[in-house]
């Protein structure tokens, strides 16, 4: 019995009772969440997790790290650093993006090594081994796609993105109105091509029964791709993207019916003033599904500071009900990232996420803020450092003009606003005495 079928029937499984720990929330909230399809646990039966994620209504906001070796550059010892970034720095799932070379062997590695939640996008491996290898043409099976979610949820993968929403009919009219960006989903384009070449609809989307069974067996989450989302902002809410979305809340709703927990993937680029009204437009067509965001990129101009502007994009979205940030780094656009780009990008997203949940959660999310101002206001240092998020950068900052952190720092030296007061409070007692 799956994990939503479990929920609906009533019962609490191991996994809500451990989620709910971490969420300060009762194990029945997350029972309820996941019956109603609000809530997801990203877990495949056949994987050990050190750590739970769950996503969804009234949890933290989670943030997802992508990683993963390119055609271009394929390095075991690089990927596994990004991994050990990951599992120390917080990040709450890992989506394994290889798109070459040992595809197979890369995830292997990840999933042992990886202490939460990876996912993948399984047509990648589709592609690279049954079209770059055969001359760039798209003629793979139907089976093939089928064949390669298989092997990689036995291996134990514990979430999959599969591009569903992109029909045939959505193809054939990407050709007839060019958008300003064009298809940036690499899984997209390629399901678009195959059902442009073959003249045959999208078999995540005409097989979707099947994909249902597939996914069951393992107790997956399926997480629908944005595969004609807005690759800048100019396309943003444009007629591809809301159609494609129309089409995934259906197939939505039909997933949480089989038993199968369900998310959605959402926008890349988009205006400031128009993420809110997306995350609502998301909510209200899927009836509270959780809602997972590549960003969202405010800007088109921010290159080699992406993970800059996407924090400021992800942020809003989930103050403003976003459930899960993909992260971005400083690298986006330009190249695949390397192990300290994807430190930067990890910890710019924990922050907008958890600058999100000051709004979206409240007191649950503002703990450590009121902990913070309180071992500020003390210069109450270890304290500090143990609060942020990078507690080695914040220490190498503090001492770069001093030996060991203690009293003020060297911005305010003897001006130190907390030093000044109560010098002043103890010569008046002592004048008193």
């Amino acid at each position: 019995m799956t994990q939503i079928q479990s929920a609906k029937n009533g019962n609490v499984t191991e996994e809500m009772r451990k989620v709910a720990d971490a969420e300060g929330v009762s194990p029945e909230k997350i029972r309820n969440g996941v019956a109603s399809g609000r809530i997801v646990i990203l877990k495949n039966v056949n994987r050990e997790l050190m750590r739970l994620t769950a996503l969804g209504e009234g949890l933290f906001t989670k943030v997802n790290v992508n990683l993963g070796a390119s055609t271009d550059h394929y390095n075991e010892e690089e990927e596994m650093r990004k991994v050990q970034i990951a599992n120390e720095y917080g990040a709450d799932s890992i989506m394994d993006l290889t798109d070459g070379g040992d595809i197979d062997g890369m995830r292997r590695k990840v999933l042992r090594k990886a202490e939460m939640p990876v996912g993948t996008v399984p047509i990648y491996q589709v592609y690279y081994e049954m079209v770059s290898k055969r001359k760039y043409v798209v003629n793979f099976t139907e089976d093939d796609i089928f064949n390669v979610i298989r092997t990689q949820l036995k291996d134990g993968v514990d979430f999959i993105t599969v591009h569903t929403g992109i029909t045939l009919e959505l193809a054939k009219r990407l050709n007839e109105r060019k958008r300003v960006a064009g298809v940036v989903s690499r899984g997209g384009t390629v399901m678009a091509a195959w059902s442009l070449y073959n003249e045959k609809e999208n078999p995540l989307y005409s097989e979707f029964d099947y994909l249902l069974e597939i996914a069951k067996e393992f107790d997956i989450t399926l997480s629908l791709g944005d595969a004609l989302r807005p690759g800048g902002i100019p396309d943003a809410h444009d007629e591809f993207q809301i159609a494609e979305l129309i089409n995934n809340a259906r197939l939505a709703r039909k997933a949480n019916e089989a038993g199968v927990q369900v998310m959605i993937e959402g926008p890349g680029h988009m205006p400031l003033d128009q993420i809110e009204m997306d995350i609502k437009l998301e909510k209200e067509l899927t009836n509270g599904k959780p809602y997972y965001v590549l960003g969202i990129l405010p800007t088109d101009v921010a290159a080699g500071y992406d993970h800059i502007a996407g924090a400021i994009g992800g942020a809003l979205a989930a103050s403003k009900g976003a459930d899960m940030l993909c992260y971005l780094t400083p690298s986006e656009h330009l190249s695949l990232p390397n192990p300290e780009q994807v430190k930067e990008g990890l910890i710019a997203f924990k922050i907008a996420a958890h600058v999100g949940d000051i709004v979206k959660l409240g007191d649950r999310a503002r703990k450590a803020d009121e902990e913070m101002s309180s071992a500020r206001s003390s210069l109450n240092w270890s304290k500090m450092f143990s609060l942020t998020f990078d507690k080695e950068r914040a220490i190498k900052i503090y001492t770069q003009y001093k030996e060991r952190p203690m009293g003020s720092c060297t911005m305010c030296g003897d001006l130190c606003v907390y030093l000044v007061l109560p010098r002043v409070t103890k010569i008046k007692e002592r004048g008193k005495s």
